[in-house]
């Protein structure tokens, strides 16, 4: 058995898909993509896979993930490592298929026999949080994420810290002290912000602060943890176990958030939650991303006793043109039960892609992030 070919779908609303395919016929599918660079991504995946991969066995999924890793002299980063992880999951697809197991089997097998999820509400600007939040409690959601605030000066006034508090107030409100909300600050809070409003937040009693702070400051995030009680989350930001391994030494972390998109696929991803366990850290892999990706991480939350919670992105804001399941086969495999998914028993991801809908949706998609500006003209963190 080889790889003989593959084929990458640029997809509405964000989303980059990889289909490869084996001598014998097996197809496995990935998700390989930066949220806005998804064609920078696409020329890395098409040179990996030229040079390391066609041709090759796609079965010892070790040694190609450490041979496109480590063939290259200059690595990591968020456009390889988004390269790397899209071929890691079509390739644990195939190997699942070649065994008839889901991945989590060729893992260890399962540690749980569901993952509980969390549904976003709010928007980029947080909006009609409460009344939103009290919809999807409703269908049937335990946890919620959204936005703490909107851009923020450097230092801002007094008035930006009481809206944030008043959002999540009128939320834990509108739900009660029994369904958990994250709040994410999204890494566009300077320092000082970040101090106020967790203060500010922690009488509500938010799940987690998400990404309080740019991943380039979490040499800080010690601080802020000596100051609160409220758990600390980051992650989807860094890429790799060595990535994550100053935040564990630190302490400060309670959850990280890998993306298994971005941080080199199931395999580095479940190498990292392990590391994860044992700093009693728990594991929520970052996932506002399409099917292919929220199956992956849902194989690795089956297998990993740390797993928390599941980020998932159906009816997201991002989702306008198309949602995660428009693509597949069969959608009653994300079906939602009291807050959480059941563990896919099919083989490989455990879903089936529509690929001639894949076919007819595809084209020229070219997301890109907004650029806010504050008040003065300066580029603000979005």
């Amino acid at each position: 058995m080889r790889l003989v070919d593959y084929d990458l779908y640029r997809v509405p609303p964000r989303w980059l898909f990889l289909r490869l395919e084996t001598s014998d016929g097996r197809v496995g599918w990935g998700e390989p993509v930066v949220e806005g660079r998804a064609r920078t991504v696409e020329t890395a995946v098409e040179e990996l896979l030229d040079t390391y991969l066609v041709g090759e066995d796609p079965t010892p999924i070790e040694d190609h993930w450490q041979t496109m890793y480590r063939g290259g002299f200059y690595r990591g980063g968020p456009v390889l490592m988004s390269a790397i992880a899209g071929i890691d999951q079509a390739l644990w697809d195939l190997k699942g298929k070649q065994f008839g197991a889901p991945v989590y089997e060729l893992l260890g097998g399962r540690a749980r026999d569901r993952v509980r999820v969390y549904q976003w509400v709010g928007g980029d600007r947080p909006a009609g949080v409460a009344e939103a939040a009290r919809e999807k409690v409703d269908q049937g959601f335990t946890a919620l994420k959204m936005n703490a605030t909107p851009e923020l000066r450097r230092v801002d006034a007094p008035e930006a810290v009481d809206a944030a508090r008043e959002r999540l107030a009128a939320v834990r409100e509108a739900v009660g002290s029994e369904v958990d909300i994250g709040v994410d600050f999204h890494g566009r809070v300077s320092k000082p912000m970040a101090k106020r409003l967790t203060a500010a937040l922690e009488p509500h009693e938010p799940m987690f602060v998400e990404e309080p702070v740019l991943p380039e400051h979490n040499d800080w995030l010690p601080e802020l943890a000596a100051s609160t009680t409220v758990p600390i989350a980051t992650g989807e930001r860094m890429y790799s176990r060595w990535d994550f391994k100053e935040v564990f030494e630190s302490g400060a972390v309670d959850v990280i958030q890998p993306d298994l998109s971005h941080a080199g696929g199931i395999t580095e991803v479940k190498k990292t939650a392990a590391m994860a366990e044992a700093y009693d850290v728990a594991v929520a892999p970052h996932c506002p991303l399409g099917p292919i990706a929220l199956a992956s991480c849902v194989q690795v939350d089956a297998c990993s006793p740390n797993a928390l919670i599941q980020e998932q992105s159906l009816d997201i804001h991002y989702n306008e043109e198309s949602d995660v399941l428009d693509y597949l086969a069969d959608p009653s495999v994300f079906e939602y039960d009291e807050g959480y998914v059941e563990l896919p028993t099919g083989p490989g991801l455990g879903i089936e892609i529509d690929e001639a809908h894949v076919r007819d949706v595809a084209g020229d998609t070219d997301w890109h992030n907004p650029v806010w500006r504050h008040d003065d003209g300066s580029v603000a963190e979005w």
